[in-house]
């Protein structure tokens, strides 16, 4: 058994270099996956940034613990809370303390995160002066890296400062050092300070005094900006190449599947005469098995050691790319070789099963007695597995509509759910490429001349090769359709209900992403015939079925201008019954019936009970919470809604303007809802490309792949041809229209895919009361499509041009 394989594998080796290619490919990238996820496990701690220097950190409560049956449970705090006056005069009995403070600073130049902090604080990271002073008024900065010099003057939203120094880079923020004095005035609130004291003392100085944490050697990192974002970073990048490891089994099981079951379809003459030999079935089966067992051990054994060498390359793309922490790289572990080796070893197997049974049931004279034409493409296996994955996916949406349909709104559930529905659709390819070609060829059949006809009858009654072609493309076009759709359409629903909810004329926003002091809002508010409602972000935490903390985002206003400058979808209750002691929440609470009354805990982590005033539908999910200022404490108004009471747009637009003050943006409506606009996120963004890259890949290998398997099979054809007095050209012509034909019945397929997955997002965004334009991605189907044909045809018109260098007669 294992010399005829070989000897197949020899003599047939174009059969199977598609399958070699796509496994090696799919070991390959497991591979690297692989590596990735073992060297993220073994990720060192972030040590100390801010405060390397410090001795001693104490920083108020940051952390919101609430104790459940299950154990306490978790939240970082929206507002962390400042060290209390008594728990700093106690301190300062211990030795010297200083206060630190961190606020946005935006700047007319230089780069766009620009951190302030009071020049005390600079030591403690610790920064030196590279070139000038320190600061001594307050118009005075002394800034890290070399985007300004000293002298420079540099208009910012807090005033025009003067460049007076320069501190070395230490490449994990761009700071902007004040004056103490400036800083204070600046931020007035101070979440943590630095003791130059014995962290013994420190402790017992603060035991009894809740509230505040003490953070020593590693520990200080909790005092850096976004400490868990190596983690975070490592999350999302595992997430990222774990899906693009999911596509790339799911696709390599179907080219293997699908070239197996090809190749043995072409072969039953060869299998016939196995058969009329005396081969049992068993043994044609074992045939089958034995050549994708050695396959699959060549192509895994090349997948590791490309993966070997691909690895350090992608670590160093990750890096670059902003996705992974600037330490990572790829570490020295043998299992992720071991997985791959193994699982490229068993996809190889399980693609090639089906088509060992087929081969199988070859009977002795079966093969001798059928004609070219294809006359039972669809088995009874193909069948049922074809309509059991349709029935499966109907059902689970069914079930997914009818209880939670906004668990078809996250990205692992309408990146997976795609699956199902395309896999069943390949199978179910055979029954439905035959009526659709005809359909798509109808009109070129009708013009003058052969070719149109040959054309359509063709690829109509080669079953299985259009059916083979067509997979492939339609695979990455349903694929291409449902993940980018789905993000569209999530986006512009989330833009709808931003442009719903928006009554006010203007919104003005403060500069990069600070808030408005108490004087600009007072000089906002005296504008004449403006109507202002200004508001905060926050956030509100809330214990669901007593075991789990779940966050909303919050916004804090005063309840009459709100009603004025915004429109809430509320299916209950009224906006204007929103008071101190009441709360707005959506339809996603556990609890979210107007009058009840629910347990919370605000931004800092003080807790309340609220009466629920009003109660909104789900929506997209991004239908937060809405509460009054005083159960917002330590948020500030970063948004101000104005509604101009008056005929004179203008003159209130340009009175905004003046009031706002330098840096502050003033915008239309219309300007706001295009702003506000949600876009995917990086890294969102590229997980989507890299998936349908190596859809696209796949498609491509299966495509060539299986024309010069067809292309091979077809000699014959072409022969008569030839002899029937067609010149080079018009064949040539022939089977690139044949393989444009293949293409488009593909991409109708996976069109019409992508529409039936992506029908099931807009039925749950309707039952949660947010109605989006359908949003298909055209010209991404158009330039997949367009791809898959230019693949298509050449290596359609390569083949059979290689074809027809053999003499007709021969």
């Amino acid at each position: 058994m294992l010399s005829v394989a070989l000897s197949t594998l020899r003599t047939r080796w174009a059969t199977f270099a598609g399958s070699f290619v796509a496994l090696s490919l799919g070991v390959a990238l497991l591979t690297v996956t692989g590596l990735a996820l073992a060297s993220s496990l073994d990720a060192p701690e972030r040590a100390p940034e801010r405060f390397a220097a410090a001795p001693v950190v104490v920083q108020g409560q940051d952390t919101l613990r609430v104790p459940t049956p299950v154990g306490d449970r978790t939240a970082k705090l929206a507002h962390p809370r400042p060290v209390p006056a008594e728990t700093v005069a106690a301190l300062g009995k211990l030795g010297p303390v200083t206060e630190d403070r961190s606020f946005p600073v935006t700047a007319a130049r230089g780069p766009g995160d620009l951190l302030g902090h009071p020049w005390s604080t600079a030591r403690f990271a610790p920064y030196d002066l590279t070139s000038g002073r320190a600061p001594r008024a307050a118009d005075e900065v002394v800034v890290s890296g070399t985007w300004a010099a000293p002298g420079d003057r540099v208009p910012t939203g807090h005033g025009t400062v003067r460049v007076v120094g320069t501190v070395t880079d230490r490449g994990f923020e761009n700071a902007v050092f004040f004056t103490d004095t400036r800083a204070a005035e600046l931020s007035p609130s101070s979440t943590r300070l630095v003791v130059e004291a014995d962290a013994r003392a420190v402790r017992k100085a603060v035991s009894g005094r809740p509230g505040v944490d003490v953070l020593t050697g590693a520990d200080r990192r909790y005092a850096d900006p976004d400490p868990d974002r190596d983690t975070e970073a490592l999350t999302a990048m595992n997430a990222l190449f774990g899906t693009a490891g999911g596509v790339t089994a799911f696709v390599s099981v179907f080219v293997v599947a699908s070239t197996f079951a090809f190749a043995v379809a072409q072969r039953r003459r060869e299998f016939g005469l196995l058969r009329t030999a005396g081969a049992t079935p068993g043994q044609l089966r074992r045939l089958v098995v034995t050549e994708a067992l050695l396959v699959g051990v060549l192509a895994s054994a090349t997948g590791c050691v490309l993966g070997a060498y691909g690895a350090p390359w992608l670590a160093e793309w990750t890096v670059d790319g902003g996705l992974a922490p600037a330490w990572f790289t790829i570490g020295d572990h043998d299992w992720p070789y071991h997985l791959a080796f193994w699982t490229g070893l068993t996809v190889a197997l399980c693609g090639a099963t089906a088509a060992s049974w087929r081969a199988g049931r070859t009977g002795p004279t079966q093969a001798l007695r059928e004609a070219s034409v294809d006359t039972r493409a669809m088995t009874r296996g193909r069948w049922l597995c074809g309509m059991g994955l349709l029935l499966t996916a109907g059902v689970t949406l069914a079930v997914a509509l009818l209880t939670e349909p906004g668990e078809l709104l996250h990205r692992k559930t309408y990146v997976s759910r795609p699956m199902l529905l395309i896999t069943g659709v390949v199978l179910l390819a055979p029954l439905l490429v035959r009526p659709l070609t005809r359909l798509l060829a109808w009109l070129p059949a009708q013009l003058p001349g052969a070719g149109g006809m040959l054309v359509r009858e063709n690829a109509a009654t080669g079953v299985r090769r259009t059916a083979a072609i067509a997979a492939p493309v339609l695979v990455t076009v349903a694929l291409a359709g449902s993940l980018l759709g789905a993000t569209a359409t999530l986006n512009e629903a989330k833009a709808t209900e931003v442009r719903d909810r928006t009554a006010a004329d203007f919104v003005v926003t403060p500069a990069g992403g600070t808030s408005f002091d108490a004087a600009t809002l007072h000089r906002l508010r005296q504008v004449p015939d403006a109507e202002v409602s200004a508001s905060s972000s926050s956030a509100v935490y809330v214990l669901e079925e007593g075991v789990a903390l779940v966050r909303s985002d919050a916004r804090a206003a005063e309840p009459g201008p709100l009603a004025a400058t915004a429109r809430l979808p509320l299916v209950a209750g009224r906006t204007t019954d929103l008071d101190d002691d009441s709360i707005i929440v959506n339809e996603e609470w556990e609890r979210h019936t107007v009058g009840q009354r629910v347990d919370v805990w605000l931004g800092d982590g003080t807790r309340r009970s609220l009466r629920i005033a009003a109660v909104m539908p789900t929506g997209t999910g991004d239908n937060g919470v809405y509460v009054t200022p005083a159960n917002a404490p330590g948020a500030r108004v970063d948004r101000v809604d104005v509604r101009a009471a008056g005929a004179d747009h203008a003159a209130v637009a340009a009175g905004l303007r003046q009031a706002a003050g330098p840096g502050a943006r003033v915008l239309t409506r219309d300007q706001w809802v295009r702003a506000a606009r949600p876009d995917t996120d990086r890294t969102t963004r590229l997980g989507f490309l890299l998936v349908l890259g190596i859809a696209l890949l796949y498609t491509g290998v299966s495509v060539a792949n299986t024309m010069v398997m067809a292309t091979s099979d077809r000699i014959r054809d072409l022969a008569v041809l030839r002899l029937a007095g067609a010149t080079h050209a018009q064949v040539l012509r022939l089977v690139g229209a044949e393989a444009l034909t293949v293409v488009a019945v593909g991409g109708v397929l996976g069109a019409l895919v992508a529409v039936l997955n992506l029908t099931g997002m807009w039925t749950a965004l309707g039952l949660l009361s947010a109605h989006p334009t359908p949003d298909l991605p055209w010209p991404a189907l158009g330039a997949t499509v367009g791809a898959c044909a230019v693949l298509a045809v050449v290596s359609s018109v390569t083949s059979t041009a290689l074809a027809l260098r053999t003499n007709a007669m021969t």
